[in-house]
């Protein structure tokens, strides 16, 4: 059985584990089947065994007609619009279904939970569309799509010019052979909460990452503009002990240990620095804060079973509603305004620098005018910046009646969890952006070295970028700052020469 916890922090290793383990052991899967076995032969009407779905639950099905009601929910349902989930994320929802159908209380029969582990040891990737869940009978539509391929139906990711081919084909060609949906697992198949699930991980694995890289980013902004350290004195901190706050200002003091510049501006006058060099801590702490809660409810759900009829030690099979998105939705939706503003301060960095303060040049070129400078790159972030505010707007204060009145409340989590995603590529950019500014700006602080966090960082973009000395394609550099970003590359170096960042 798959009894060990899904983590965040260890998501990828983790279900890896769990997916090895159930191969080796599928007993709580067969003793959960046995239940809707015997539940099949007491003459009592159990929804989606022998009846009918949504509001078709009174419609009894008679039983020659079983296994094609399987078939059916996967075929009727997967009517799924849109762009393709990123492969990435369908892998994930693949092996989370597993890793839920695993902990043996949907009734799901062995052959099909087989087909499954078949799949994810092949790698065979299901090809699904990204829209059609409202996130309230679990994602309904995009689990019929990826699950469709089992019964030889629907799409799966290749290498052909449009990125997919018929399951059937892929199939043939590993000498897999469709399987044969039994009573309850199309259903069990389908409902559930794992787009919402693998979307919410997926992101949020990325910003443990992320958020650290944020921390030196504004680390190298603040010695770019000489700004002060004593906003970070540990005494500010603790009398305001929010977590993230802490950890924040314990992370830039790190960064900036044995700084020739701030040595040398030490006794500059200057009284304060703008917010968003001066209140670091207390914004990308609130943020850290915030993606701290929406991890909690992910793991959660993580390590939950969430489709409907549930399936119990002593037989009973109980109706209920935990494929329900709304706590998922109203984290995700959090951490997408969390994330969105590591950006927006990031952005509020970026245009500091370029106003030529304390000696930088204007647009961080010294010969402006026939040369725009750096100025464009500030517009690019101010753009993302601003189509995230449209991003963030909470989709978990939406609802809209499905399934004829029966499904009357609905969590719409399916779009928090794409938004998330939007937010977070547009975070990357901004913040590859004050990367980039950054590292030009420190360029005119030479010789004197930055903190020695900073300066590993600013080693390690101008060991891949130059210093520009007139105006250029910038796009090509962003592009590496933000693949550096998203790769973890600044923060696994960094932390590689400085010790570990919290």
């Amino acid at each position: 059985m798959a009894d060990a916890m899904i983590r965040i922090k260890s998501l990828y290793a983790d279900l890896a584990a769990s997916m090895e383990a159930l191969r080796a052991d599928q007993g709580a899967v067969d003793r959960s089947r046995e239940k809707v076995t015997n539940a099949l032969n007491d003459g009592n009407a159990h929804y989606g065994i022998n009846t009918g779905f949504g509001i078709l639950a009174s419609e009894r099905i008679e039983e020659e007609l079983l296994y094609e009601l399987q078939q059916n929910i996967l075929l009727s349902h997967a009517c799924g619009v849109g762009d393709p989930v990123p492969p990435e994320i369908t892998r994930l929802m693949l092996q989370l279904k597993i890793h839920a159908l695993g902990l043996g209380q949907s009734g799901i029969s062995l052959s099909t939970f087989n087909q499954l582990l078949a799949f994810d040891k092949s790698g065979l990737t299901p090809w699904v569309p990204s829209r059609g869940s409202v996130g309230a009978s679990g994602d309904l539509a995009p689990l019929a799509h990826l699950c469709l391929p089992l019964i030889g139906r629907g799409e799966v990711w290749n290498e052909t010019e449009s990125g997919k081919m018929p399951a059937e084909d892929a199939m043939k060609l590993l000498g897999i052979n469709p399987v044969q949906l039994k009573e309850k697992d199309g259903l069990a198949l389908i409902n559930g909460t794992q787009l919402m699930t693998a979307y919410g991980a997926y992101v949020l694995e990325r910003a443990l990452v992320l958020q650290k890289e944020a921390d030196i980013l504004a680390a190298m902004s603040l010695e770019a503009l000489q700004g002060s350290a004593a906003p970070f004195d540990p005494r500010i901190h603790n009398i305001r002990p929010h977590p993230g706050q802490i950890t924040v200002a314990g992370n830039i003091r790190k960064l900036l240990e044995k700084s020739e510049s701030m040595d040398s501006h030490r006794d500059c006058g200057r009284v304060q620095d703008p917010y968003c060099l001066r209140c670091v801590p207390q914004v990308h702490g609130a943020s850290r804060d915030a993606l701290a809660f929406a991890m909690n409810t992910i793991e959660t759900e993580l390590n939950s079973v969430t489709d409907n009829p549930l399936v119990f030690d002593n037989g009973d099979i109980i109706s209920g509603g935990n494929f329900h998105g709304q706590p998922l939705a109203l984290a995700m939706d959090f951490a997408a305004i969390a994330l969105a503003e590591l950006a927006s301060i990031s952005e509020r960095r970026t245009y500091l620098l370029l106003e030529g303060h304390d000696g930088l040049p204007k647009l961080l070129m010294k010969d402006t005018g026939v040369n725009s400078g750096f100025m464009m790159p500030q517009y690019t972030a101010a753009a993302l910046v601003s189509e995230n505010k449209v991003l963030c707007h909470p989709a978990s204060v939406d609802s809209i009646p499905t399934s004829l009145g029966q499904e009357d409340h609905v969590s719409m989590g399916s779009i928090s969890a794409l938004k998330l995603l939007s937010v977070l590529r547009n975070v990357e950019r901004v913040l590859a952006v004050e990367f980039l500014t950054a590292a030009q700006a420190l360029d005119f602080r030479a010789p004197l070295n930055p903190g020695q966090g900073v300066l590993i960082a600013h080693e390690l973009l101008r060991s891949q970028i130059e210093h520009a000395q007139k105006d250029y394609e910038v796009r090509n550099d962003l592009d590496l700052c933000a693949t550096i970003l998203r790769q973890g590359e600044l923060a696994s170096g960094v932390e590689a020469e400085i010790g570990s960042l919290t």
